[in-house]
């Protein structure tokens, strides 16, 4: 079974969890912008969390959908159509007839999510699917999808196998597609609110008024804006002194201050050092909410503390897990 590429879209790549255990070489982690949009449409057709799904950017793809398969969108709102009528987010989609999967300019966010049940059959480089688009490595030839590209699904297990038989015991006479009449919650990845961070390694290099600013005043992200970074404009930062910094590792979410006092925050496809002091570090909850914005959007922050940033993950977690386990149960159960 493969999927058919008809028109590629502004952005469209394969992304997983990410590439672990490589920075050491100076390989780039890259993964999905945002993981939990990810990770909430493997669950909803069965598979792993972590597996590869497509990751789109604005808009998406034009792509010619098999009969028999059985995928999930998540994140942005790309108005999606099958066959000419819309498509529902957060809810499995089983296709009973070939069908154009087509998408609009994302209403809310700006990256979208398509898994598929048995997960896109392509090569792991070291370990992951990722596309890492500068290394030309991982996902479909280490490059954005392309108008002619075949992508292979790989082979359903046998839950989701029954899934696909009750689907289409289901359907009426007509149906292009047929899904469920639940949907699962996904909409505090757009949650309104400041973004937490919490003190970086070299905060203490920075200005009082600088440090204040930076939690009073909004930031907006420029047109500089990519799966490696988003540059903000706003009130410059100043430094106590002038200070050398010796490179050292950095994370997803790393807040760097050049020279120029504009600060630019580090995402997924981030380079595995810096030599910028770093003010602040985005909560690790807050890195989807983050994912989801584009150029020309203010982000205000606010500190927190590490411990509250644990408590905060640790509730989305245990959130995730019992979805988890509640939708392993309704999908799998038998009618």
């Amino acid at each position: 079974m493969r999927i058919l590429v008809k028109k590629g879209g502004p952005l469209t790549t394969l992304q997983d969890l990410g590439r672990y255990g490589y920075q050491k070489f100076g390989v780039l982690v890259s993964g999905a912008m945002d993981d939990v949009s990810l990770r909430l449409s493997n669950l909803l057709v069965q598979n792993d969390p972590g597996e590869g799904a497509l990751e789109m950017t604005m808009s998406g793809p034009v792509l010619v959908l098999p009969a028999g398969l059985v995928f999930a969108l998540t994140g942005a709102d790309m108005k999606a159509t099958l066959g000419g009528k819309p498509v529902p987010r957060y809810r499995p989609i089983y296709v009973r007839k070939e069908a154009i999967l087509t998408f609009g300019f994302a209403q809310t966010g700006s990256r979208a999510y398509l898994s598929v049940a048995g997960g896109f059959d392509v090569p792991q480089v070291m370990e992951s699917k990722s596309t890492y688009l500068r290394a030309k490595i991982g996902g479909v030839k280490g490059r954005p999808i392309d108008k002619g590209d075949e992508l292979p699904i790989g082979t359903i297990g046998p839950h989701q196998a029954a899934f696909v038989g009750r689907m289409e015991r289901s359907a009426k006479e007509g149906d292009s597609f047929v899904t469920v009449p639940w949907s699962i919650d996904g909409s505090f990845v757009f949650a309104k609110g400041p973004i937490r961070i919490m003190e970086g390694l070299q905060y203490d290099w920075f200005t009082e008024e600088s440090q204040r600013t930076f939690v009073t005043e909004p930031y907006t992200i420029t047109m500089q804006a990519d799966r490696m970074g988003y540059r903000l404009e706003g009130v410059k930062l100043t430094f106590r002194e002038k200070r050398d910094l010796i490179s050292e590792p950095v994370t997803f979410g790393a807040i760097q201050v050049p020279a120029d006092g504009n600060p630019i925050i580090l995402m997924a496809d981030r380079q595995t050092t810096g030599g910028y002091a770093k003010i602040g570090q985005v909560a690790l909850v807050d890195l989807p909410r983050l994912a989801q914005m584009r150029p020309g959007d203010k982000i205000c922050f606010a500190w927190t503390t590490l411990t509250e940033a644990e408590k905060s993950y640790a509730k989305q977690e245990t959130y995730l897990a019992a979805l988890k386990d509640s939708l392993a149960a309704t999908l799998q159960k038998k009618n």
